[in-house]
């Protein structure tokens, strides 16, 4: 039993990735093994429906809980509120309360520089990212106040260090972040706690990144002085359920910042 049992956590972002070598390889299947080790019920959600299933498939297994998986795309062109208001309503109706909300979930264009940029590939990261954790945020938060919950947020040394190719990302990781600084201050009166993680770990998606942009990938990923990249469930996902503990409530408007199992506070 851990000391998440029967809580829920709204995972985005949370469907079932593998790198090459057939591991984890996504941040968020990272932190859904996390906080599945912990006894926590999950609402995993995404665009991909076959990732959803898989990853309910083998965390129930392994772990004994409750996942449920939501297809949702926050995107340009349609009623998104409308969209993530079904993941929070299928959330209460299935576990009847929401105790953490990650909002992990993130698309970009990584690698077209500004003037390249379209304004498709800018709505891409926009949408993707900041106004998804907009909405998560104020759907969830009727019944984060009621059980006096967590959202943790996550942003990139994209948006800190100004990344060569990652201009909307960046755009987009900044405004979550200050975002969540806003949410910190106004929420902390009602209980709930609002930090940001900024990690980097080796995913199938920097795989990608490394395939199709060798020039972007080498002027921006650096090996951490610690010699790795952050393991997504070891660090990035025990850092999120860390952040998640009744335990760390005074570190509400923190931004944690994790490159290969390193945590700082800038």
């Amino acid at each position: 039993m851990g000391f998440l049992t029967g809580k829920t956590v709204i995972m985005t972002g949370g469907g079932k990735a593998t790198l090459k070598d057939g591991s984890a390889g996504s941040i968020g299947y990272g932190i859904d093994i996390a906080f599945a080790k912990e006894g926590a019920n999950l609402v995993i959600t995404g665009r991909n429906v076959a990732k959803l299933e898989a990853a309910k498939e083998e965390l129930e297994a392994e772990y004994g809980i409750k996942v449920l998986p939501v297809q949702a795309d926050v995107a340009a062109g349609q009623d998104n509120e409308a969209v993530v208001q079904n993941v929070i309503d299928s959330a209460i109706k299935e576990f009847g309360r929401i105790d953490v909300l990650v909002n992990c979930a993130q698309a970009s264009a990584s690698g077209v520089t500004i003037a390249d940029h379209t304004t498709e590939n800018f709505d891409l990261a926009v949408y993707s990212g900041l106004y998804a954790t907009f909405y998560y945020m104020k759907c969830a938060y009727p019944y984060l106040k009621e059980t006096k919950g967590s959202v943790i947020n996550f942003a990139s040394g994209a948006g800190l260090f100004g990344n060569y190719g990652q201009c909307s990302y960046a755009a987009a990781k900044e405004g979550i972040r200050g975002m969540s600084r806003v949410a910190a201050n106004e929420w902390g009166p009602d209980g709930i706690n609002v930090n940001v993680v900024c990690p980097l770990a080796w995913t199938a998606q920097l795989e990608k990144f490394q395939d199709a942009y060798p020039e972007a990938f080498e002027a921006n990923v650096h090996m951490p002085p610690m010699g790795h990249y952050g393991d997504v469930e070891l660090e990035i996902g025990r850092a999120v359920v860390a952040l998640a503990s009744p335990d760390l409530k005074y570190m509400s408007g923190e931004t944690i910042t994790l490159e290969g199992g390193m945590g700082q506070r800038p």
